[in-house]
């Protein structure tokens, strides 16, 4: 939460009332709503403490009505609780005798100081209008402060001579719909939860309707991505790892009008995968707490509508072009990544695992690696596409805060105790789950497998060609290496802080370079530094004489082919050869929080 100090007087009060705490007498709050936040003022036994909820913290509210209460059984001798439910105006449940109305206001604010301890936490306030003796003229009062938080939350500028305006139209009207693609078995088989318990939820709250379609098989996501009507959402949330992100990313440059819904449509990234290097990034790059929520940042995103331009990848091999959004790879990070699949069920677990395996039977592999230095930029891509970015508190209440405008009764339920019968799949703008039978989206030209992918469109490339030899610009390494890996992000993993200085939109290549003849002990050492960076300012003389943190705009890897090893763009596994990439400066667009 933020102080009272250099916001109170920044912002131009719009609505005011007096409420009672639900759960002690004599404690009054006076509450006010402000184009910055609302306002909390505790005054009791002339004590005076003021907390400000920012409004860029809340995500929604909803008008609610009290719950008839019903006796299952006459001879019931347990005591029934006193809690006062909640369920909605249209609700065949409601509680006529009480002529209150509800406004549960939902909000996700900072708690702690420190960086390594703060983090979010869901916070309840609950104000119940009663000053009129219908409840027609409280639930009026009621929907007045809701539309005028709705459009604060939508960033409408709203202020005392338009406030009528906005208070009047009890229709706040939702532009928004997004699409939901879900692994259920990224990571350790719980996308489904993960979405069900964490995703559902936040998006209910904000009443932003949506359709889910789980994934049935490999490369579903990319298949409809590509022939699906997309302009019927304003984004894509995608639950589940790097390879689901894989999909949509690669599948939305499979369409003819790409250079369009690129720019139109953002993605938001809700980890669930084993990796998660994408969400990690985002959370990292808006400075927004990731552990141990990850999945809250991303959902956060999703409800705010945020949006930043994002570097993309086009990666040539002598097979297949793609585009790639975190990292090309070489070596021993590939070979653990590839080889600990066996591990899947472990989670992220296998990477450490797998990384123990590998260091004891240490590899290295011949060849050449040719790049352009960050400095000698490429042509910006702007010229081919451009697109667009939209693009501790002193009261010390609990997460759940409940306040009403007279008298003192029961505190109200929580939200989710009064809608527990509701299906986490379906929210109360309407969204829908999908089924690959019902989908409605024509996948009868389309294979099942990676070996049918669409046609790729997207820019071209400005490098040569794969086969040809590289002009001067080019800087070369050859000889033999434990490892190249090429990131544009800042993190691969969630516990892998592979380039502290990368940025989503840097237009930058951050590649590592790991040269043979390092022992077992340095590269242990060097592993143990991904956690924190650590890996990427290394003193010479020790491993800092093997390895090297290059920031490139292209570079092109030429393996021995007279050995096998493993290659792999965003975690997946291409064919072992000759690879090339070249950065596409904000190309992408994803949400951030």
């Amino acid at each position: 939460m933020e102080t009272k100090a250099g916001i109170s007087n920044q912002n131009t009060m719009l609505l005011e009332e007096t409420f009672y705490v639900l759960t002690k007498k004599n404690c009054i709050f006076k509450v006010k709503l402000s184009t910055g936040g609302l306002h909390l003022i505790k005054d009791s036994d002339k004590h005076f403490e003021e907390q400000i909820i920012p409004i860029k913290d809340i995500i929604g509210c909803q008008c609610l009505r009290s719950k008839r209460k019903t006796r299952k059984c006459t001879c019931q001798s347990l005591p029934r609780s006193n809690s006062l439910q909640v369920v909605e105006e249209n609700s065949i449940d409601l509680d006529d005798t009480d002529i209150s109305a509800y406004l549960y206001i939902y909000a996700y604010i900072f708690q702690g100081t420190k960086s390594s301890t703060r983090k979010r936490e869901r916070t309840i306030v609950t104000l119940r209008f009663r000053s009129f003796d219908r409840y027609e003229d409280n639930y009026k009062e009621a929907q007045r402060w809701r539309c005028v938080i709705k459009n604060l939350i939508k960033g409408e500028n709203v202020t005392l001579s338009n406030i009528s305006e906005f208070s009047l139209n009890h229709k706040v009207k939702e532009t928004r719909r997004l699409l939901v693609l879900c692994n259920p078995k990224s990571g350790a088989g719980k996308g489904k939860q993960i979405f069900q318990q964490k995703v559902a939820p936040i998006l209910n709250e904000a009443e932003i309707p949506y359709d889910l379609y789980m994934t049935k098989h490999a490369n579903f996501a990319r298949e409809f991505v590509r022939t699906a009507n997309l302009f019927q959402w304003t984004g894509i949330i995608v639950v589940g790892g790097d390879g689901i992100v894989f999909e949509v990313v690669n599948g939305l440059f499979e369409r003819w009008d790409w250079a369009e819904i690129v720019k139109y449509l953002p993605i938001g990234v809700v980890p669930g995968g084993s990796g998660n290097g994408l969400a990690r990034s985002i959370a990292h790059h808006s400075c927004e707490p990731y552990m141990s929520t990850p999945t809250l940042p991303a959902t956060l995103a999703a409800v705010r509508g945020h949006v930043v331009p994002m570097d993309l990848v086009r990666v040539e091999t002598t097979k297949q072009i793609m585009f790639s959004f975190l990292s090309v790879g070489w070596g021993l990070l590939s070979d653990i990544d590839i080889e600990s699949e066996r591990l899947r069920v472990l989670g992220g677990t296998r990477f450490t695992v797998w990384s123990v395996a590998r260091l004891i039977g240490l590899r290295s592999y011949g060849g050449k690696l040719w790049y352009i230095p960050a400095e000698y930029s490429l042509p910006e891509s702007k010229e081919i596409f451009t697109p667009t970015a939209s693009m501790g508190s002193n009261l010390n209440l609990p997460a759940e805060v409940q306040l009403e405008s007279q008298g003192a009764r029961q505190r109200v339920d929580s939200w989710y105790s009064a809608r527990s019968k509701r299906s986490a799949y379906f929210s109360a703008g309407g969204s829908s789950y999908q089924s690959t039978a019902d989908s409605g989206v024509d996948h009868g030209d389309v294979g099942t497998s990676s070996e049918s992918p669409g046609r790729l469109y997207g820019p071209p490339s400005q490098l040569p060609c794969l086969t040809t030899p590289l002009g001067d610009v080019w800087k070369c390494i050859s000889g033999r290496f434990v490892m190249v890996h090429a990131s544009y992000q800042s993190h691969l993993g969630e516990e892998c802080f592979f380039a502290p200085e990368a940025r989503l939109n840097d237009g930058r290549i951050w590649m590592l370079v790991v040269k043979a003849g390092a022992s077992r002990t340095q590269l242990l050492q060097f592993m143990l530094g991904l956690s924190t960076g650590a890996h990427a300012t290394p003193e010479k003389g020790d491993i800092g004489n093997f390895i090297e943190l290059i920031p490139v705009s292209a570079f092109r890897i030429e393996p021995d082919m007279t050995e096998r090893g493993y290659m792999t763009v965003d975690g997946e596994h291409v064919d072992y050869g000759p690879i090339q990439a070249e950065i596409f400066a904000e190309l992408g667009r994803v949400m951030v929080p």
